[in-house]
């Protein structure tokens, strides 16, 4: 009897202790799960800390690499300038033929504060953005024209690659002739010029987008003038923004040589004005002055490549 009773109170106690370890499992998963959150949480924290320090560490090196290279340009433009100077000074290049910065600098304050350089200045600009902006919007229109009638791109290839080989220069005395001799025949003179690479560079780049995208497109329903404006545009922004960059040079080729044509006004009269009275400081003057409002120009399509491609 007495050992009958002795085994029931061990199984019940067998049976309490269980139930209070059973009891205590759960909280331990508990605390064992909370402890493996905050584990995933502080790793978390950390990669993105870790992140965070190396991005910061690429902007430094970034920013320095950017000031070293700034630095080394503006050290290479003085260096430039004060050998030309030097070298006029000491009378290693002639100074009548060559000038000096000095020279050129003293000419430009003079022209400045006389008036007349920012007359021949701002002529010169305003015919280079006409042609400039004529130039690449009448290109990519008649490149879409091009694209969109294969018809008529079979008929005007061979003339396309014709004119594209003549030189344009020459064209100059027919627009004066028949624009006569003032700033239409000038325009004219850099349309021949930028219109032509424009037609052929934007109409390649509309000619080799995926045909995948068009694809996608036509099987939903889209017709050519949707395919042109959801795949075919979007697609050929950084092109024509390439384009308009290269069309900066060229449309200051065209106006300074129509201007050596006709012009009474301009940096291009003011170059064959020089050259005519054996004032080489003037040409190179005027030289200087068209790189540096050139390079702004260049700098403007730049800034607008960067908004078109955030946007795109």
């Amino acid at each position: 009897m007495d050992r009958r009773k002795s085994e029931e109170a061990k199984a019940s106690g067998s049976v309490s202790y269980a139930a209070v370890e059973g009891a205590g499992e759960p909280s331990e998963r508990q605390e064992h799960g909370a402890a493996k959150a905050d584990g995933l949480t502080s790793g978390a924290v950390r990669s993105e800390s870790l992140a965070g320090q190396v991005y910061a560490q690429f902007r430094r090196s970034e920013r320095k690499l950017t000031t070293s290279v700034r630095l080394t340009q503006l050290a290479l433009l003085i260096l430039f300038f004060a050998g030309w100077e030097a070298a006029s000074r000491l009378q290693w290049i002639d100074g009548l033929l060559f000038s000096s910065p000095t020279r050129v600098w003293g000419l430009l304050v003079e022209k400045t504060a006389d008036g007349t350089l920012l007359v021949h200045t701002w002529t010169t600009v305003w015919e280079t953005i006409v042609g400039f902006v004529l130039g690449t919007l009448l290109g990519t229109a008649i490149a879409a024209l091009i694209w969109y009638s294969p018809f008529l791109s079979r008929v005007l290839d061979p003339y396309i690659v014709v004119l594209n080989s003549l030189p344009k220069v020459a064209l100059g005395p027919l627009f004066i002739v028949a624009l006569g001799p003032g700033m239409l025949s000038i325009i004219a003179t850099t349309l021949s010029i930028t219109v032509i690479i424009t037609i052929l560079v934007v109409y390649n780049s509309f000619r080799e987008v995926d045909p995948n995208l068009l694809k996608v497109v036509r099987i939903f329903g889209g017709n050519r003038s949707a395919v042109f404006q959801k795949v075919i545009l979007p697609a050929s922004y950084p092109t024509i923004v390439s384009t308009l960059k290269v069309n900066v040079g060229l449309s200051w080729v065209g106006v300074i040589v129509g201007e050596f044509l006709v012009s009474k006004e301009g940096l291009g009269y003011l170059i064959i004005y020089g050259f005519q009275v054996f004032n080489f400081t003037l040409v190179i003057g005027s030289v200087l002055l068209i790189a540096v409002v050139a390079t702004f120009m260049y700098q403007a399509v730049v800034y607008l490549e960067g908004k078109l491609t955030v946007q795109s």
